[in-house]
Formats: C-alpha cells, structure tokens, sequence
C-alpha cells in the first residue's frame, strides 16, 4: 500500500515527512485438542462458553476435534488468545478433564 507524503518548505529545503502504516499484530489460532477422555457434550459446553458458539457450530467444531485431532475455536489477537487457553484450561481442571486448549500464530 503506498505511503502518504507531506512535503513541507521550509528555507528553501524542502523536507518531507512520510507516514507509514504500523503492520497489525499477529493473530493466534486458538485450538482444542482431542483426547480418550473428555466427554462430548464438555467439550460443546465449552465452545459455547467461552467462544459463544451456538450450539450447532459448537458441535461442528467438537466433531472436528473429535475427528482429525485438532479444532480451531477462533482466531485472535496475542493477549486474549492467551486469556482464552488459560480460561478453557482451568475450566476443564475444575471440572477434571485432560482437555488441552493451546494457541498457535497464524
């Protein structure tokens, strides 16, 4: 994308100013990761919880982790992608299941 210029005169130098475009931060992945243990139903729970999925995309994406081992529950910024694992992650402790909630740069 190109650049804006200002070109300012100034004792007959002309100096110019030219403004660039901060690059977005990184976006991390947030996953859930299939185990022999938690129950199905936990697991939608969760992704409606704390992704607010509806109950159908919540399925959907446990179906996913269920099937190929690995389920994306959104796509975010470093410090919430961080907050959400740690809330998934202590969530499933309380209630005693292995689930692993982890994230990964886009």
């Amino acid at each position: 994308m190109a650049t804006k210029k200002h070109v300012e005169r100034h004792s007959g130098a002309v100096l110019e100013a030219e403004q660039s475009r901060l690059k977005p931060p990184p976006l991390f992945k947030v996953l859930l990761l299939n185990d022999d243990y938690t129950p199905m139903d936990f697991v939608v729970a969760v992704l409606q919880k704390f992704f607010s999925m509806n109950r159908e995309q919540a399925t959907r994406v446990m179906l996913q982790v269920h099937r190929e081992g690995a389920g994306v529950c959104g796509v975010y910024p470093r410090d919430m992608a961080t907050t959400k694992v740690e809330q998934v992650s202590n969530y499933a402790r309380q209630h005693q299941h292995p689930l692993a909630c982890v994230m990964e740069e886009t």
